[in-house]
């Protein structure tokens, strides 16, 4: 019996060359630095995300304005302030362009800037509290499900309300589904995240009652976490929004294509039970330099427990630079 060969593991392409050749012309449109920041649908905004940014904001030294893309779902409160800090101590202003997605911890980022420019399908999100906590309740593939604060409180008003007559403790029922840790964990980030806000927004705007009623705006006036606050309404909020000129929108959505094909899911079928995935799911890039991490790791599903479960983890931010002309690939070591 012939012996078959391996089968070839799936990597996704990386477009450097052709991402390179945008990021000149929108640097040579803006007159100013331009770096990108973007996630595909598994990528989030995370603690690692500031040393990639260094690594980035190292080779530019200072400017007098910054350019930030974001595309983003959202990710850690916490991880954006520590980006805007960063980015501050580079720049004396900044400006982040959102031809897109803008959302929750990304709108945060977002609120760092001096100025936010918002192409025609642009948009920003609530930032109300919401988190997964070792303790949450499953999904039906047994992974942890994100809890919100307004989703309990709406959820103790109704009963409430519909069981005026019925004397039972409603967090008897609650803590039934939701643990009560969960529960305490959700409403003391709520504080955390107003708190967040207000530091962002203090960056640059001086009048501390209008910093306040941004931020408790943006984390209480909307009944859903995803609800998509489009440029007037930013407006009305009291951001400073401009429409974006449609030649760097256009530019900026060939980016996003480009970013797409990039993050697209290159998975590798072994069998029914085993498989490898590689997927690029967060990409830092500027003139010349581009950081991505990159998930790289064998699946098992384990029947017993219905979930996928991860072996030979690989997964690690990567490099390109390019050095007399030619780019040089390496690994960005961050613990």
């Amino acid at each position: 019996m012939e012996n078959q060969e391996p089968q070839k593991v799936k990597q996704p392409p990386v477009l450097f060359n052709k991402t390179q050749a945008i990021i000149t012309k929108i640097s040579t449109i803006l007159g100013g630095k331009f770096i990108t920041y973007w996630n595909n649908r598994k990528g989030e905004v995370c603690n690692n995300d500031v040393i990639a940014l260094y690594a980035i904001l190292e080779r530019l030294n200072k400017h007098e304005t910054v350019y930030l893309y974001i595309k983003s779902s959202g990710g850690n409160g916490q991880a954006a302030l520590r980006l805007v800090n960063l980015m501050r101590q580079y720049c004396d202003r900044l400006v982040v362009l959102v031809p897109l997605q803008c959302a929750s911890a990304a709108t945060m980022l977002a609120l760092g800037a001096d100025e936010i420019q918002m192409g025609p399908m642009a948009y920003l999100t609530a930032v109300d509290t919401s988190l997964t906590h070792d303790l949450s309740p499953v999904d039906r593939d047994n992974d942890r499900v994100s809890v919100s604060l307004d989703e309990l409180t709406r959820l103790i008003s109704l009963w409430k309300a519909e069981q005026s007559d019925i004397k039972e403790n409603p967090y008897k029922v609650l803590f039934q589904y939701v643990h009560p840790l969960v529960v305490g964990a959700v409403n003391r980030a709520e504080s955390l995240s107003i708190m967040l806000c207000k530091e962002l927004l203090n960056y640059h705007i001086a009048d501390g009652e209008t910093a306040d009623r941004i931020a408790n705006t943006l984390n209480s006036n909307y009944p859903s976490h995803n609800y998509p606050i489009l440029f007037d309404e930013a407006q009305r909020i009291g951001l400073n929004v401009v429409r974006m000129t449609p030649h760097v929108n256009t530019l900026l959505l060939e980016l996003n294509e480009l970013y797409s094909e990039m993050g697209q899911k290159a998975t590798t079928d072994f069998d029914e039970i085993r498989a490898h995935g590689n997927e690029i799911l967060n990409i830092w890039e500027a003139s010349d330099h581009q950081i991505y991490y990159q998930e790289d790791k064998d699946w098992f599903y384990r029947g017993e427990e219905r979930r996928w479960i991860t072996m030979n983890d690989n997964s690690s931010w990567r490099r390109i630079e390019r050095i007399n002309g030619k780019p040089k690939k390496s690994v960005l070591h961050i613990a």
